[in-house]
């Protein structure tokens, strides 16, 4: 299983999230994390510009976006700036998009939210011609047409994911991308759900089979605080839990909240915790590094202990 790492915008002004950015992946990569992923937060730094960043201050670890909205540019635009990123990083691009959630899309952008499956599938027939350039781009469906020259190709492979929570998305998961980068997933609803579902569409079509990302909050802790570790993760990460689509994601498992999703305990806790994800089908662990503490000075220590301890676990996890 490959471990890797959300490394995020966050808090703060623009000239300190980069420069604690670039720290943060120096320190993933000489970790050996297998992957560092960008979260496209709607209010913040854009995740490809990032990663393009990020490319020129390493030179091993593969770099994801965790999710691009689709909606929001064309699937050419997205294309350019893609493989543009992908090249500024020597091919180490993971491209993770997705039709992302009504709230973002229609609440935010004031862009209609209609049958969002159908939409990613048509942005899928551009995006893959765009993808494997150079040459024009050729596609006429329901959303598109699209006649457009291209001179830009991909350096190395760039796989590409699918955020994929209900059976069609995951259908076409399978069928048309490298996996599927998950949110609100826990181990039953991987086992039960996510997993067959992706597998079997790849399998239909001869594709190999997919990787699947589950990103989960991780906190190292006495047992005595898993308790604050989850009262915490409730607190800063439960936005996204009022979402219909990943309220339905909730009635497949075992989690109620994100709380219940957070990987919190000591070392042996947290080892058999992730343990339990692989069993379930999950190829692929995106740890968000969730600290506690009372002072900004505790909240720093419990990131540094957290991230240090994951880096010996993720030996063993591979």
């Amino acid at each position: 299983m490959r471990v890797g790492v959300m490394i995020g915008p966050e808090r703060g002004d623009s000239a300190r999230k980069v420069g604690r950015m670039m720290k943060d992946i120096e320190w993933a990569e000489s970790a050996g994390m297998d992957t560092a992923w960008i979260p496209q937060v709607p209010t913040d730094f854009d995740a490809l510009i990032t990663i393009a960043l990020m490319g020129a201050r390493t030179s091993r670890i593969e770099l994801g976006t965790a999710v691009v909205p689709l909606q929001a540019q064309h699937p050419i635009a997205l294309a350019r700036q893609a493989l543009s990123a992908h090249a500024a990083s020597a091919g180490r691009l993971a491209l993770g998009l997705g039709p992302s959630h009504h709230w973002i899309v229609q609440d935010m952008l004031g862009i209609p939210y209609e049958k969002p499956a159908r939409y990613t599938r048509d942005y899928l027939d551009v995006l893959d011609q765009a993808l494997h350039g150079p040459g024009p781009v050729d596609v006429e469906n329901d959303s598109f047409t699209v006649h457009n020259p291209l001179e830009l190709g991909p350096v190395a492979p760039m796989p590409v994911f699918l955020a994929a929570l209900g059976p069609v998305m995951l259908r076409l998961a399978g069928e048309r991308a490298d996996g599927t980068i998950l949110w609100m997933a826990d181990e039953r609803a991987i086992a039960e759900h996510i997993a067959p579902s992706i597998n079997k569409a790849a399998d239909g079509v001869g594709r190999p089979a997919p990787r699947i990302v589950a990103g989960v909050p991780v906190c190292l802790c006495r047992p005595t605080e898993v308790d604050e570790a989850r009262s915490r993760a409730n607190r800063i990460l439960a936005e996204a839990e009022f979402s219909p689509n990943y309220q339905k994601l909730l009635e497949r498992g075992d989690a109620r909240d994100v709380g219940d999703l957070c990987v919190a305990g000591d070392e042996d806790a947290i080892l058999a915790r992730l343990r339990d994800f692989e069993k379930a089908g999950v190829t692929d662990i995106s740890m968000r590094l969730l600290p506690i503490g009372d002072t900004r000075d505790e909240l720093v220590a419990s990131k540094y202990r957290t991230r240090e301890v994951m880096a010996e676990l993720a030996k063993e996890l591979r």
